[in-house]
């Protein structure tokens, strides 16, 4: 699924609808393309947007009948593009949902300016879901947001704040030796550890959650005279 950054172009003439997608694109946003109704929702049924720039006057499917469309069936932002100057068209654009309204000819750099004022009056609840913190090491998969790992095979075992503090630094660092110093200065602020054989008894329960062998550990190396390292291709 394409992010939701992602701002979709709907204009059936492909000079403008090119033209649109080169100068947001160096403007820093991610951008699809559709040459009709018809193609922009099919795009919408396995896609989301952020915003969508709709041109109104299209063959087929106008952009107003679009536009209604989208209110219906979500909250996705749209900014109407069109040739016409009637206040008239404008209003009933905004009537029927649009977020905005720019008449052709713009200027790119209003028109990026007012894409970011629409993306800034998105409420925090509308917006996109945040997706999970989640990092693959060794066989499992550490989400941050749950206090948990994944192993491959599907068991979850919950971990303590300690615990996530101290793996998600070997996970950040894979491969990197880390003395129980570095690990006490990475983690603190999520869970300040304040002597070292607190990192040691902390290391010793991950190791027991997460290897075969706790005595023998394949994923948390010990290294003599410098600390520890996460081996991110090893095997619980």
């Amino acid at each position: 699924m394409t992010e939701v950054s992602t701002i979709l172009v709907v204009d059936d003439e492909a000079d403008i609808r090119e033209s649109l997608c080169s100068h947001l694109e160096r403007s820093g946003f991610q951008t699809a393309r559709a040459a009709s109704a018809v193609e922009a929702r099919t795009w919408l049924t396995s896609n989301r947007a952020a915003l969508v720039m709709l041109d109104i006057m299209m063959p087929g499917e106008d952009g107003l009948s679009l536009c209604r469309h989208l209110r219906e069936v979500d909250k996705t932002p749209v900014i109407l593009l069109t040739a016409l100057i009637e206040d008239t068209d404008k209003i009933v654009g905004l009537e029927i949902g649009a977020d905005d309204y720019i008449t052709k000819p713009f200027n790119p750099r209003e028109l990026v300016a007012r894409i970011r004022a629409v993306l800034r009056r998105i409420p925090e609840s509308d917006a996109a879901p945040v997706k999970p913190k989640t990092k693959r090491f060794a066989g499992w998969t550490l989400d941050e947001d749950q206090s948990e790992i994944t192993r491959k095979d599907g068991l979850i075992v919950s971990l303590s704040a300690g615990e996530l503090a101290i793996l998600k630094v070997f996970v950040e660092h894979a491969g990197d030796v880390l003395s129980r110093d570095d690990l006490m200065q990475h983690s603190r602020g999520r869970d300040t550890l304040a002597f070292e054989r607190t990192i040691d008894n902390v290391i010793s329960r991950l190791r027991k959650k997460i290897e075969i062998d706790a005595s023998n550990p394949r994923i948390i190396k010990t290294v003599r005279g410098g600390g520890y390292r996460l081996i991110s291709s090893g095997e619980p």
